[in-house]
């Protein structure tokens, strides 16, 4: 199955740990972010050697959560992204798939890797923003099975043309197609978390897997489990980071990773490729984030890599 599109082979195509930088790039969190500045930052992660962008898939905003993502809706951002950028990878972490129609999915997704000239790489989850499935009408203890049944029309109406598809979302009957197809056979899928799955099933199904920050010895052990279900598919992960000025600071433990210094980083995420992780998203808060940007790539990512 051809799933190797621009954006994947950016992300994994080498032996080296690649980096992305998640929506907004900006400090807004539950307001729209300013567009142009944050299209400006895009461009500027790009220029200084980021590998991907990342935006968030939040349809509805809850409180209590925390945060909006990038509040605009994500294929319509990364539509935008994609204008204001020209060989960064494009990724969504993630796509909540059971509130959404796979052939709406399918079709949004397929335009974008095609207006971006196959820069689009997919991560797809079950979500976890409670109230949000009543409000969808979708029942939250089925979001596993509509997730794997999800999976299955994308990958068939991205692969056949007029293909014939009978699910709980509807039916295909060979009369109708999907178009645009993407720039290969199927967009490359990296299912996030466990998305309600074995390992087993993301191994086999997803084109790599998306996961949140862990303890390394934690982490070592999902490592394992993963290369024996998974060979050589690919590992991502999300590491909130924040650069403490002073770069031989020593970490801070934050919420899903740290507060440190640059020398720190460097030492921790070239451990983290040398146990086998393919990407990192990481985050560049700051009253600054264009200095934070430049700091990052310049004192880490060019240290790793």
């Amino acid at each position: 199955m051809d799933h190797r599109n621009a954006g994947y082979d950016r992300l994994f195509g080498t032996d080296t740990l690649s980096f992305g930088v998640g929506f907004p790039l900006t400090d807004s969190r539950e307001s729209s972010p300013p567009v142009a500045r944050e299209m400006e930052l895009a461009a500027h992660a790009e220029r200084v050697g980021f590998d991907a962008l990342w935006a968030r898939d939040v349809p509805l905003y809850w409180p209590r959560f925390g945060d909006a993502g990038q509040t605009f809706e994500t294929w319509t951002w990364l539509s935008h992204v994609a204008a204001h950028t020209s060989e960064i990878a494009l990724g969504t972490a993630s796509v909540v798939l059971p509130l959404r129609h796979p052939l709406h999915v399918a079709k949004s997704a397929a335009s974008i890797d095609r207006l971006s000239d196959g820069r689009l790489v997919l991560g797809v989850a079950t979500g976890d923003r409670d109230p949000e499935f009543p409000a969808f009408g979708v029942d939250a203890d089925e979001r596993g099975e509509l997730f794997r049944e999800s999976v299955d029309v994308l990958r068939t109406v991205w692969r056949e043309e007029f293909p014939e598809l009978d699910s709980t979302w509807g039916t295909l009957d060979g009369s109708l197609d999907l178009v645009p197809k993407p720039t290969t056979e199927t967009l490359p899928l990296l299912p996030t978390g466990h998305a309600r799955q074995s390992v087993e099933w993301i191994g086999d199904h997803g084109d790599g897997w998306f996961f949140y920050h862990l303890p390394t010895n934690t982490l070592e052990s999902y490592l394992d489990e993963w290369r024996t279900v998974a060979d050589e598919k690919p590992y991502a992960m999300a590491v909130r980071t924040e650069l403490a000025d002073d770069p031989r600071a020593g970490p801070e433990p934050l919420h899903l990773g740290y507060r440190a210094g640059s020398d720190w980083f460097a030492d921790y995420f070239s451990t983290l490729d040398e146990m086998g992780v393919d990407h990192v998203l990481v985050s560049t808060p700051g009253r600054d984030p264009e200095t934070e940007l430049t700091r990052f790539a310049e004192e880490v990512v060019e240290r790793v890599r």
